[in-house]
């Protein structure tokens, strides 16, 4: 079999386990997709300098759908403050697109730890949510312009939408918790889709990357995941009104924490 092939294949059983987690739990994709494709990318040619950044690059652009689709649905329910988006959304396309040529200043194997120290953290927030409402009022435009380009770097550069960031950011800042979620849904299409373009013409012409690579975003990965992430991410939501999704997040937290460990010290 073809290597892409192969790896096609495989993404997508992987997409189908991002769907359910994300439907399940609630959870962004990047923190599977990441670690996953560091795994398997080498066996199509992949080196070890350019693997982080393929694989944040291919998981950034596979949320572009689902965050499409999740902001299509706040939209609907009134959620998303768009008002918020004359501030901020100049910081995600800034933050989003810098973030490619970014990731190219940085070793490859710092990346990687970086990225694992995020998975540790993030399984920290899993195991213990962060709950940070407040009645304080909004920051002004230019801090908000500022908070938005940083979490769109942080966000872009670890190959997530973001909103692990924005929804935390945003309710400490006073906003309501169903709005701040529905604005991460909405701006998580923005950081994915700049970000995306930002990480192909970082990677445009660069030596090393095997076939089939659009900039740093490898197209068989991306396609597999896509496919069976959007069909299964409505079967983890329906699951969820059954399964005890507070014990099975806990779970899923020790497991992230191993995998952020095993990255570190990979």
């Amino acid at each position: 079999m073809e290597s892409w092939l192969y790896i096609f294949c495989i993404c997508l059983t992987l997409g189908a386990v991002i769907g359910f987690m994300a439907g399940l739990l609630g959870i962004g994709g990047g923190l599977i997709a990441v670690p996953a494709l560091m795994h398997i990318l080498p066996q199509v040619g992949v080196t070890a300098e350019k693997l982080p950044h393929v694989a944040i690059a291919t998981s950034l652009a596979a949320i572009i759908l689902t965050s499409l689709s999740s902001a299509r649905a706040h939209h609907k329910r009134g959620n998303i403050p768009w008002s918020l988006f004359r501030s901020m959304m100049p910081g995600f396309v800034l933050g989003a697109l810098c973030s490619g040529y970014i990731s190219e200043l940085i070793e490859a194997k710092f990346l990687q730890q970086i990225f694992a120290v995020f998975v540790i953290l993030m399984a920290l927030q899993m195991a213990f949510p962060f709950k940070a409402e407040s009645s304080r009022d909004l920051p002004s435009p230019i801090s908000l312009f500022i908070a938005a380009t940083l979490i769109a770097i942080i966000a872009a550069l670890m190959g997530i939408g973001g909103g692990v960031l924005l929804v935390p950011f945003l309710t400490w800042c006073g906003l309501q918790m169903r709005y701040a979620v529905g604005f991460s849904a909405a701006t998580g299409l923005l950081i994915a889709l700049f970000g995306s373009i930002g990480y192909t013409l970082a990677g445009w012409g660069t030596a090393g990357l095997p076939e089939w690579t659009l900039g740093y975003i490898y197209l068989p990965a991306l396609i597999g995941i896509v496919t069976t992430s959007m069909l299964m991410a409505p079967v983890g939501a329906r699951a969820a009104t059954t399964l005890p999704t507070t014990k099975l997040k806990k779970a899923f937290a020790v497991f992230l924490t191993l995998v952020g460990l095993k990255l570190v010290f990979y």
